[in-house]
Formats: structure tokens, sequence, C-alpha cells
């Protein structure tokens, strides 16, 4: 069995551009339909603690108090409400992960998130918060985050930074890959990105959508390219004993069912990877 941790209360409607508060329980649908071996749990929302653990406390206050503007540029109650069961799918995948090899979190919004203010759709830094979790209680000594969204992932790098939290190892591919014809070059170099967080307890994963040639914010992988990511990215943890858990980051095109096949096939190389 694979783990995904989901809840309905992770879901909100942040009435923005970005579909990734609500696709959750898109996403979580679709797998049920086509994926049976997986296995559901409820995850428990993030305290404030936890989140303060990569975030200006009064930020992170401000946010869920509905004082200080979220990661969508409102302060709508349901966004606010979600936020937290957002946080804490993330970090009880990166724990079940270390016990069960894999786990996922379909859940989204991280990586544009800074020590002390949002952006880019995303509200609080989900991936360094799990990190720091797991250092904290002495479960993880480093944690690798491996980005492949569209993206840079500058909030990870400006709280990595802030905080010099130096045993996290992140590699974000948009430093290095964007163009199509870097598209192959891309796959043939990610057994050796992967590699290089060897020494890391735990490999959190952002899968990304974006990137996609028809993505109107990407550009570059297509549709069977993507699919090769993942199943290159989930292979490689695999025959190395690494732990991994995954999230979804961007996909913006329309109708949603297009990200949600991207989503799906990520799922379905995870699923041949880990539980075949």
């Amino acid at each position: 069995m694979i783990t995904v941790f989901y809840t309905d209360k992770m879901v909100a409607d942040a009435q923005s551009f970005s579909p990734s508060a609500r696709k959750p329980r898109e996403v979580a649908a679709s797998w049920r339909r086509r994926f049976p071996v997986l296995e559901y749990r409820e995850p428990r929302a993030a305290t404030v603690d936890e989140i303060a653990l990569a975030h200006f406390r009064p930020y992170v206050e401000g946010v869920l108090a509905l004082r200080r503007e979220n990661g969508f540029g409102n302060r709508l109650p349901e966004v606010a409400a979600a936020l937290p069961y957002t946080i804490g799918a993330m970090i009880e995948a990166a724990r079940a992960a270390l016990a069960e090899g894999v786990a996922v979190a379909p859940v989204s919004g991280f990586h544009h998130a800074c020590y002390d203010h949002g952006g880019g759709y995303c509200t609080f830094n989900g991936l360094v918060i799990s990190a720091q979790v797991l250092h904290r209680d002495k479960l993880a000594r480093r944690v690798g985050i491996l980005d492949f969204d569209q993206h840079y992932g500058n909030g990870t790098t400006d709280i990595k930074r802030e905080l010099e939290l130096d045993w996290i190892e992140h590699y974000s591919a948009a430093a290095d890959w964007e163009r199509v014809d870097q598209a192959k070059g891309f796959l043939a170099a990610i057994p050796a990105i992967v590699q290089r967080l060897a020494g890391c307890d735990v490999l959190l994963y952002q899968a990304g959508a974006d990137p996609h040639v028809n993505d109107p914010l990407g550009g570059w992988l297509t549709t069977a390219q993507l699919r090769e990511r993942d199943r290159l990215v989930f292979t490689q943890c695999k025959s190395m004993n690494l732990p991994i858990a995954w999230n979804l980051a961007g996909g913006y095109q329309n109708p949603l069912r297009k990200v949600l096949d991207i989503h799906d096939n990520t799922m379905l190389e995870c699923i041949a990877a880990f539980a075949a």
C-alpha cells in the first residue's frame, strides 16, 4: 500500500487563477477511481508552533487570523482554515515515508513562500516546515528537497538562508532547465541529480505539472517526458533506498482534467516503482 494523506479540510476556494487550493479534492477523486491500491489517511492540522519553525511567527499568526494576506493575495477565511491541513498532510507524508519508503500529500502552494511573506499562490512553505519538524524530532539529520516545478523555489532558498539551514539539500530544476531543447538532457541528468542527495535521510519531491508544453505558465516538457521524469525520480530513489514523500505543484491548464492526467501519471510511476 502507498499512503495518501488527504482530508476535505485541506480544500478551499481561493478565488484565484491558480487551482492549487481546490485541486486536492479533484486529485484524490481521480486517484480513488483509478488506483485501488492506495490507502488514505486523514492528516492532522499543523500547529502554529510547527509552521513557525520555518516562518516569522507574526506572519503566521497574522495570516491565520486574517490580518495578513495569504499567498493568493486575499484574506479569505476558508483559505486560512485549510492551510494547517495542507501543511499537516506534508508533515505526515514525510514522517510516513521514513517508515514506509514512500508517501504522498496531494497538496501544493509551498515553494514561493518566504520567511516572512507569501506570494506566487504560496502561503506557507510546507517543504521546509516538514524538514524542520523531522529535524526537531530527531527523525532526520539531513533532508533533501527536489523541486521539479516550472518555477524556481525562491521561498525555500530564502528560508534556508534566513535560518541557516545548511542541513537541507535543495535542488530546484528551474535554476538550470527551462527550454524545449534541454528536455533530453534534463531527463538524462535526473539519476545523477537524485544521487547528489544520497546523504539525506528522506527526499521531499515536488512533482510539478506546470513544465508541460501546453501550460500557460510552463512550456518545455511533453506529457510523456513528464511521466519519464517521475519514473526516473522514483526508480532512482528505490534503488538508493532513499525514502521519498512527494506532493503536487503547479499546473494551470484548462480544463483541470489536463492537469489531473499529469498527476495521475506521477502516481502511476510511483505505484510501478514502489507497489508493483
